[in-house]
């Protein structure tokens, strides 16, 4: 239970960091910028694990993480003084564990300030681009949104497709179809 609430917390305090960055980066004019830079600071991490686990641990002090992380900063050229500030900040504050949620989290305000809603469809077989295109634009007029589209095929649908729009999915496959009706019949019978 402690772990969970624990969780909880980061994740709580990782959306309040996440916030005041967007706020900053919306101030600043450049926010989808922003979103680059945290992502490409997260897969330095990610791409050096034992760099990654260094930083995370509590056997390392929060001087030694500061200067690392600075040092790593130094390196990159291609972040901006917001996000080498906001890093520095979680490694004086040992809370480079809020990173992950803290840059999903941001990525879904940015999306929601630019008006963008993200899908995922699923189908048998891939979408001809002429239908990715039809897609886009009903799944656009339907959530007054603009919309971006991620495909992907799994095999094991029959046909139709699975649309995913946030957390919230419609099951337009001829599985799911089949099971409605086999749910009909047995309870009509």
């Amino acid at each position: 239970m402690a772990g969970k609430l624990f969780s909880m917390t980061n994740r709580a305090v990782a959306v309040r960091y996440a916030r005041a960055l967007l706020d900053v980066s919306v101030e600043g004019g450049e926010p989808e910028r922003t979103a680059r830079e945290l992502a490409v600071f997260q897969e330095i991490l990610n791409g050096h694990v034992t760099l990654g686990l260094a930083l995370l641990s509590p056997a390392i002090s929060v001087g030694r993480k500061r200067s690392v992380v600075a040092a790593i900063l130094e390196q990159s050229s291609e972040i901006s003084g917001v996000v080498k500030r906001l890093v520095l900040m979680l490694a004086e504050r040992d809370r480079l564990n809020l990173l992950p949620d803290l840059v999903e989290t941001y990525e879904v305000l940015l999306m929601n300030h630019l008006g963008v809603v993200r899908a995922r469809i699923t189908t048998a077989e891939a979408l001809a681009p002429e239908h990715v295109q039809t897609i886009t634009a009903t799944l656009a007029s339907a959530t007054g949104k603009k919309v971006v589209i991620e495909t992907s095929v799994d095999k094991d649908l029959l046909g139709g497709m699975v649309t995913q729009i946030g957390s919230t999915v419609f099951d337009g496959s001829l599985a799911n179809h089949l099971d409605r009706l086999r749910q009909r019949f047995h309870t009509s019978t």
